[in-house]
C-alpha cells in the first residue's frame, strides 16, 4: 500500500505491507519505506487565498520522485490525502490536475473530520496497553490542528481548527526572532482557538494527550537531548510540561539561523517551529495536560490502514 499525506508544509509517502488479518487488531504495519520533503505547498495562503505557482511547482518535483517509488516498490492500492492548504486555496483546481498528472490518481481533499479520524488511528494503534483512556490526540500541521479525543473503540468526537505553524508564523511571527509582542499576540490567537476546540471535542476529559507531526516531534527530540533525529527514540516518548515550555521559550528567542544550528532541526521546519512549538505549549497549558506522548505514527499510516478495507 503507498499513502501520500500533503499538508501545508510538507508532503511525506509511506509504502507498507498490511499485516494479515490474523496478527490482531493492534498488529503494526510492516514498513517499506517513508519519505518527507518540505514544499511549504500553503506559503501565503492565510493571505492570498490561492497556493502559489512555485509552491505547486516545489510539490509536483516531490510527488514525481514519490511516484517513482511506489512504481519501482510495486504498491498494488495508492491513497493520496490533501489537507489544509489545498481545502482553503481558491486555486485548487491547478493542483488537482497537477497531482492527477503527476501520480495518475486525483488526491482527496479530506475534510478536518476526516483528517482527524485518519490521524487518530495512525496514532493509537499500537499504544501501549497502559496508556490511559480516553485519549487526546493533537495533529498540529502547517495551517491546520486537528482534535480528536477518543479510545481504542474509536473516535467519540473531533474538530479541525486554523492553527499551524506555518499560518500562525505568517500571521503574527514576523520578526527573527519574533518580538515579544508578536509571541504575545500569536498566544493570544491560538489560546481563543483551542479553548474553542477542546470545549467542542471535550479535551479536558481526557486522560493522556497524544501529540503528532513535525512541531510535536521536534519539540520532543530536542528536549530530549537527542544529538540527531531518532524516531525510535521519540516515538512515545513522554514530556513533561515543564520541557515543553522551556524548548519552546529557547525557540522563540533564537533566530532562525540559530534554531538550524540545533542538530535535530530540519531545515524547512526552522523559521515555523517556534509557532508549531507555542501551539503544543498552549494546548498542554488550556487541557492541564502535565505531559505529552509524542506518536511517529500520525495521518500517514491512517492513511495506510484506510486501504485495508479498500
Amino acid at each position: 500500500m503507498a499513502a501520500i499525506d500533503c499538508g501545508t508544509n510538507s508532503i511525506r509517502l509511506l509504502v507498507a505491507d498490511l499485516p494479515a488479518e490474523s496478527a490482531g487488531p493492534q498488529a503494526p504495519l510492516v514498513d517499506v519505506t517513508r519519505r518527507m520533503e518540505i514544499v511549504r505547498l500553503g506559503q501565503g495562503v492565510d493571505r492570498t487565498g490561492r497556493l502559489a505557482p512555485e509552491a505547486i511547482e516545489r510539490t509536483r518535483v516531490a510527488l514525481a520522485s514519490y511516484a517513482a517509488d511506489i512504481e519501482k516498490l510495486g504498491a498494488e492500492r495508492v491513497r493520496m490525502c490533501a489537507t489544509s492548504a489545498s481545502r482553503d486555496a481558491a486555486n485548487a483546481a491547478d493542483f488537482t490536475a497537477m497531482v492527477q498528472q503527476t501520480l495518475g490518481v486525483a488526491p482527496e481533499v479530506v475534510s478536518g473530520d476526516e483528517e482527524a479520524r485518519l490521524s487518530f488511528t495512525g496514532a493509537v494503534r499500537g499504544l501501549s496497553a497502559d496508556a490511559k483512556e480516553p485519549f487526546l490526540v493533537v495533529d498540529i500541521g502547517g495551517g491546520s490542528t486537528e482534535f480528536v479525543v477518543g479510545d481504542r473503540t474509536g473516535v467519540r468526537s473531533a474538530i479541525s481548527v486554523d492553527i499551524g505553524c506555518v499560518r500562525m508564523t505568517e500571521r503574527h511571527l514576523a520578526g527573527d526572532p519574533p518580538t515579544p509582542e508578536q509571541v504575545a499576540a500569536a498566544e493570544s490567537d491560538i489560546a481563543a482557538v483551542v479553548d474553542r476546540a477542546l470545549a467542542a471535542v471535550p479535551g479536558r476529559e481526557a486522560a493522556t494527550l497524544i501529540g503528532l507531526a513535525g512541531s510535536v516531534t521536534t519539540v520532543v527530540a530536542i528536549a530530549e537531548g537527542l544529538r540527531g533525529y531518532e524516531p525510535e527514540r521519540i516515538h512515545h516518548a513522554r514530556v513533561s510540561y515543564e520541557a515543553v515550555a522551556r524548548v519552546t521559550a529557547d525557540l522563540l528567542e533564537r533566530t532562525s539561523a540559530q534554531r538550524l544550528e540545533i542538530p535535530v532541526m530540519h531545515p524547512g521546519r526552522a523559521d515555523v517551529i517556534g509557532a508549531g512549538a507555542l501551539v503544543l505549549r498552549v494546548i498542554m497549558e488550556r487541557a492541564g495536560m502535565p505531559s505529552v506522548v509524542a506518536s511517529e505514527h500520525d495521518i500517514l499510516d491512517g492513511i495506510a490502514w484506510s486501504l485495508q478495507a479498500a
